[in-house]
């Protein structure tokens, strides 16, 4: 079996590809020279997550030096429905022109006027590590009787929380 094929049947790769699906922007985390963090919002891919997450950068962004000097990054996802989703995992900057083709879209154009091809464009794969999630209950009603639940001092659940350990 391939890396590929044993990753798509890893539970905790399957769960966390569930959590971040739909969520269209990532928050980035990386350590800049002076011990700063930075952040800044990547646009997410709709590829099938298999333990690694792609995302098309500039080449001249801060985020390729501060890569450069330290690999360790985190992203956050959070939607409207009460997930929220934080992954830390190792950044690798890659050339690579079919994947590129693979993840490209027109909101890409704005950013890289020579398409495709534009030779400001870097690859970002983020070998994921560790994911932490939150999944509170999305419907309104469920909400307000799990409040009403804690007010009253009756033991409550507001949701889900774990810890997804991918490299095993």
């Amino acid at each position: 079996m391939d890396n590929k094929s044993q990753h798509s049947s890893d539970p905790e790769i399957r769960k966390l590809g569930e959590l971040i699906k739909d969520v269209k922007v990532a928050m980035l985390t990386t350590k800049c020279a002076d011990n700063t963090l930075h952040c800044s919002p990547l646009m997410t891919q709709q590829v099938d997550f298999d333990g690694d997450l792609w995302f098309i950068i500039a080449k001249d962004s801060h985020k390729v030096k501060d890569i450069s000097g330290d690999d360790h990054v985190n992203l956050s996802y959070s939607n409207a429905h009460g997930t929220y989703v934080s992954v830390t995992g190792t950044a690798e900057l890659v050339d690579d022109k079919e994947k590129v083709h693979q993840l490209w879209s027109k909101f890409y154009q704005a950013y890289f006027p020579q398409g495709e091809l534009d030779p400001n464009i870097q690859l970002l794969r983020i070998n994921v590590d560790k994911a932490e999630y939150w999944d509170s209950p999305s419907n309104p009603i469920a909400k307000i009787l799990e409040f009403t639940r804690l007010a009253t001092g009756k033991p409550t659940k507001m949701g889900e929380h774990g810890t997804l350990n991918l490299n095993h």
